[in-house]
């Protein structure tokens, strides 16, 4: 049998199924089906809507360690570091030389300003608007820490675990000041008149701005 060549020139008129349309170049992204328009998958569907619903990334606080140098116009000086684990307590570390022996009033005041010496640094930190007190106590001012004793050398030394005092969030106390004070605090109970707001401590005899520093 002899065979046999089809030859198509370029006007011949290509051959369309039943039910087809040729693609028309002014709509290159329309389906082949006549009337039927591209549609994304269901699966498709899905994942873009699951997309829209993700809920934003949240951050967890991580460890984050301060440090203030304290310093005044007397012989009084030393360094205090703080160190907070996610949103557990913060440790604060004290050691102050050049003190008289005895007690004396350690709090964190709620301005980093020393710009007039301690003075400047204001009242102790109060966010929740309450009276002085001891540390443990349910009322009390955010900063109040109670006292650090100086041995016969004039040298302190504590550690002070507490739950008010965060290295971050809105009552972060980075940017705050501590101050060593003069006298003993009577930690809201000596019935002095400035018992309830300063526990009666006396001056201020060093300061020192809280600041973030490395975590090693």
């Amino acid at each position: 049998m002899a065979a046999h060549t089809v030859l198509l020139s370029a006007s011949s008129p290509a051959f369309v199924f039943p039910g087809f349309s040729s693609a028309s170049p002014a709509r290159p992204f329309h389906s082949a089906i006549v009337g039927q328009p591209l549609r994304p998958a269901s699966s498709t569907a899905r994942l873009v809507a699951t997309a829209a619903k993700a809920k934003p990334l949240v951050v967890v606080a991580a460890a984050k360690k301060a440090v203030a140098v304290l310093k005044g116009n007397s012989s009084v000086e030393g360094v205090v570091t703080l160190v907070q684990e996610d949103n557990g307590p913060t440790t604060v570390k004290v050691r102050v030389t050049g003190l008289t022996p005895g007690l004396h009033g350690f709090h964190l005041h709620e301005f980093g300003d020393t710009t007039n010496g301690c003075i400047s640094t204001g009242a102790h930190f109060n966010p929740k608007k309450m009276t002085h007190g001891a540390p443990k106590d349910e009322i009390r001012h955010a900063g109040d820490l109670g006292n650090i004793v100086a041995n016969a050398d004039g040298v302190a030394e504590a550690t002070i675990v507490d739950n008010q005092i965060p290295l971050h969030g809105p009552n972060s106390v980075v940017g705050r000041a501590f101050v060593v004070h003069e006298l003993e605090d009577d930690l809201g109970k000596g019935g002095h008149e400035l018992s309830l707001t300063t526990g009666n401590a006396g001056g201020r005899l060093a300061c020192g701005v809280v600041g973030l520093t490395p975590v090693e």
